[in-house]
């Protein structure tokens, strides 16, 4: 158990019916009435963000939290069969718990976050950036190249299909962001 006062950014906490990590705290002590701690809090499994005020001391149950590094293997139709990095064990996980499973390949490192308490998985992350090989796009027109603003559907070697500039073409290697799936910059060969 823990109190308002032990509050951190990131801390994850048992919350009505859920865990919930803080996103974001306030301690106000106001000028008349009792102090209180003004919250952003993130549902863990929906990923959805509200607010909430605690009276200041209130106790609160901290949930323990473990990340742990793992490679993704091979999908099968038990799900995603992933390798702890460090003791080798396997484990296989529903598509839901990851946040972009079709920019996953094997082979890559992913973060997995684990309930300590009853050893279930929460969720998966994946790198911030992956660089991924473009299997075809439309070619651009000439002229168009140096337009920013204009994009084109292109697909990576994962079969995802994302959203770039038209100036890319098949063969290139791009940079994408995992959490919103959106081309960042060409890589450099």
């Amino acid at each position: 158990m823990a109190s308002t006062a032990d509050f951190k950014n990131g801390m994850c906490i048992h919350f009505k019916t859920g865990l919930y990590t803080i996103v974001q705290f306030q301690h106000v002590k106001p000028g008349k009435g009792p102090a209180f701690v003004r919250t952003k809090l993130r549902n863990v499994k929906t990923g959805k963000t509200i607010d909430n005020t605690f009276t200041a001391g209130l106790k609160i149950d901290v949930a323990r939290i473990e990340r742990r590094p793992y490679q993704f293997l091979y999908k099968d139709d038990m799900g995603y069969n992933l390798m702890h990095t460090e003791t080798y064990e396997q484990i296989a996980l529903e598509e839901e718990l990851f946040n972009a499973p079709d920019l996953l390949k094997e082979g890559d490192c992913v973060e997995a976050v684990i309930h300590a308490d009853t050893e279930t998985p929460l969720y998966v992350e994946l790198p911030t950036h992956v660089a991924m090989e473009v299997t075809y796009t439309e070619p651009g027109l000439r002229g168009d190249t140096t337009s920013t603003n204009s994009l084109k559907a292109a697909t990576v070697e994962t079969g995802a299909t994302i959203m770039v500039p038209l100036f890319i073409n098949t063969g290139d290697v791009i940079k994408i962001d995992t959490r919103n799936k959106e081309y960042v910059e060409r890589v450099k060969q």
